[in-house]
């Protein structure tokens, strides 16, 4: 007979009778959407952010430059990655819209950078597997606040979650974790990136009620002159463009737990900081006509990163694509994205505390098997692609 049961009655008492408290029905609580509260005790401790920098799908306007099959096979390869994250971003350059006037106007309709996508592209963004975008850039406005308005409807329409205008953030839980998502740049009507306080105050009101706090900024010069973080403000035709890595890390110490960077049409360096991991430019992506993908700016990576329930950089993967039209993002087998993106993360952080491999993947430097001083690592971890 086991111990338990020569217990008197009366030591099991108050057991029972808190057993039986616990059946009494409480009144139903509801959620408040605007206020969400941190998950005290997450599911699960891993959440899966899989980021791309610009996606414009085509556009009609001011006449078609759009994809075959009307865009329904142009994110076919990236699609498979994108599903299997928790959270799938991209920048979306543009609107999706049917119709409506432009707020500028093209001189020369053969270079003209106004983008309208259709707004029946909104599948094609749901199908591939994005679940949140921004609208924090300069083209999300280029048919008023109108367009942008339209993009967030259409979005919204195909549960694909948004960000960027000022005001909007996104808020929602993955894995039993309270996310929040904010979109900066420094054009008007969206969360300034200009304004350091004010970013500060947002991140940090939105990490004391949210686990994770997710980061995206549309900033700095453009082209393949871009490529190395000059460490200041940068400018590009007369407009400021941000210094974005202070920007950047001054996001991370307000609580931001990934930073997404984009902007420059071409890839810049990661840095790990704190902890958090920031991109700086994730570059083009899925850009149909109207932008060049010559170069530098035809490569798509795709990164993949894996955090813990406290928002921590655990180790991620840049999935190496290269726009090829008219087929879209496509595997590239010398994993040219993933090596420049290694390279240029050396050279502008000699004392960085990341790691890649020949493959693509990337760690923090305290991992382990990244401190073995033998040969391992030199086959392992080099920026020689």
């Amino acid at each position: 007979m086991s111990a338990s049961r020569l217990l008197p009655f009366w030591a099991l008492l108050p057991a029972l009778l808190l057993a039986a408290c616990s059946t009494t029905p409480s009144e139903p609580t509801r959620e408040i959407q605007s206020e969400p509260q941190p998950h005290p005790q997450p599911s699960r401790s891993v959440l899966t952010v899989a980021a791309v920098g610009d996606v414009m799908l085509g556009t009609d306007f001011p006449y078609p430059r759009l994809p075959p099959e009307d865009g329904a096979e142009l994110l076919r390869e990236v699609a498979p990655v994108l599903r299997e994250a928790d959270i799938a971003f991209g920048n979306l350059e543009g609107v999706l819209m049917d119709g409506g006037e432009p707020v500028k106007t093209c001189q020369n309709p053969a270079a003209c950078y106004l983008f309208r996508s259709p707004a029946r592209y909104a599948a094609h963004l749901q199908q591939a597997g994005f679940t949140l975008m921004s609208l924090a850039n300069n083209h999300a406005r280029d048919f008023g606040e109108a367009g942008r308005e339209a993009s967030m409807q259409i979005l919204r329409r195909h549960g694909i979650r948004h960000t960027g205008r000022r005001g909007d953030v996104a808020s929602w839980t993955v894995n039993g974790l309270r996310v929040a998502a904010i979109a900066f740049a420094p054009f008007i009507d969206s969360h300034d990136m200009l304004d350091t306080a004010r970013m500060v105050a947002l991140v940090n009101a939105l990490k004391r009620r949210h686990d994770i706090v997710l980061v995206s900024f549309h900033g700095g010069a453009e082209g393949e002159e871009a490529l190395h973080l000059p460490f200041a403000e940068e400018h590009y035709y007369g407009e400021r463009r941000g210094d974005v890595v202070a920007f950047a890390r001054r996001a991370v110490e307000a609580g931001a737990d990934l930073v997404i960077g984009h902007g420059p049409h071409v890839p810049r360096a990661m840095e790990l900081y704190r902890g958090r991991l920031i991109a700086y430019s994730l570059g083009n992506f899925a850009t149909y006509q109207g932008m060049s993908v010559s170069g530098r700016k035809g490569l798509a990576p795709l990164l993949e990163a894996r955090l813990d329930s406290r928002g921590r950089f655990i180790e991620g993967r840049i999935h190496s694509f290269v726009q090829q039209r008219p087929q879209g993002p496509v595997r590239d087998a010398q994993r040219r994205a993933a090596g420049l993106i290694a390279r240029l993360s050396q050279q502008d952080f000699p004392r960085a505390s990341l790691a890649f491999d020949h493959r693509g993947h990337l760690y923090p430097l305290s991992v382990p098997f990244a401190l073995k001083a033998d040969k391992t690592r030199d086959d392992r971890y080099n920026t020689r692609f």
